[in-house]
């Protein structure tokens, strides 16, 4: 079975698959799980070395493949709420309420809350596992809630936001993240391979839709959404908040986050591993 050992820098360039998504430029070398002890001590050999390079060469035309032939698989790619920056009523407005399809459930609204600012420049980042470890993200559809049920139903935008795709630093903060409660910060416990530009929105309960530059591809699996800025205060405290309602499915009308993601089910059997900055294997 392959196994992609990731570091900082690539020492050499690699097929068009690493042209094609540059986050695949980290990775360093492929190594067989089942190698055996000779297989190893041969390694040096010319001979060893050439099967090296055509491995390595199969086993990237066929990731390009995989990412490319997906397309037919396009839909939402979001598994679970990892944690919020900040959260003002926990549970009631909890990042969990983010993954459920509509702005009221069980006779209730349904949103996340950030606690309130005086700083109207003070961000937020919202956090999320995705389905799999790998899946190309193509754009991101957002919708502020609308407080219908506060005088002049005031819109809890952000100024902007920005998205933000990586994997944890070790195998440890991953498993820890599982304990973690959501309504405290994890951005420290990541790494964050790639960061998109900076998409300004509008304060208004519409569809908005942020198309990244070109398909991104996430190793790792998870996504941070950086909440940029504030422009709503709340009447009752005089402070600055962030409020938002998600939803996840590609055909219906009404979603409020949506990533277009192509899935990789061919890549199954392989096991992505390693930290981006240092050669472990988790």
């Amino acid at each position: 079975m392959p196994v992609f050992i990731l570091e900082s820098l690539l020492p050499f360039g690699r097929t068009n698959s690493v042209g094609r998504f540059q986050q695949l430029s980290r990775i360093a070398r492929i190594t067989e799980l089942d190698l055996s002890a000779s297989e190893a001590k041969d390694a040096g050999s010319s001979n060893s070395n050439w099967e090296t390079l055509k491995r390595d060469h199969e086993v990237y035309s066929s990731l390009l493949q995989a990412i490319e032939s997906s397309k037919s698989c396009r839909n939402d790619c979001i598994g679970y709420a990892v944690s919020a920056s900040s959260t003002d009523n926990y549970p009631d407005e909890s990042i969990v309420n983010t993954l459920i399809p509509m702005d009221k459930y069980l006779n209730r609204p349904s949103y996340w809350s950030s606690k309130g600012h005086s700083d109207p420049n003070a961000p937020e980042t919202l956090i999320y596992k995705l389905k799999a470890d790998l899946c190309v993200i193509t754009e991101v559809f957002m919708q502020p809630f609308e407080a219908y049920f506060q005088p002049g139903k005031p819109i809890y935008s952000a100024k902007s936001v920005r998205f933000r795709l990586g994997h944890p630093k070790s195998s440890k903060d991953e498993s820890d993240l599982l304990k973690m409660p959501q309504q405290q910060p994890a951005d420290d416990k990541f790494i964050w391979t790639y960061t998109s530009e900076e998409f300004p929105m509008t304060q208004e309960k519409c569809f908005q839709r942020f198309n990244l530059p070109e398909p991104v591809l996430c190793v790792g699996g998870y996504l941070q959404i950086q909440l940029l800025g504030r422009v709503q205060r709340q009447e009752m405290d005089d402070l600055f908040y962030i409020w938002f309602v998600f939803i996840f499915s590609l055909f219906d009308r009404k979603v409020y986050l949506l990533f277009s993601a192509l899935s990789i089910s061919k890549l199954l059997y392989w096991t992505c591993i390693a930290l981006l900055t240092e050669k472990t294997v988790l």
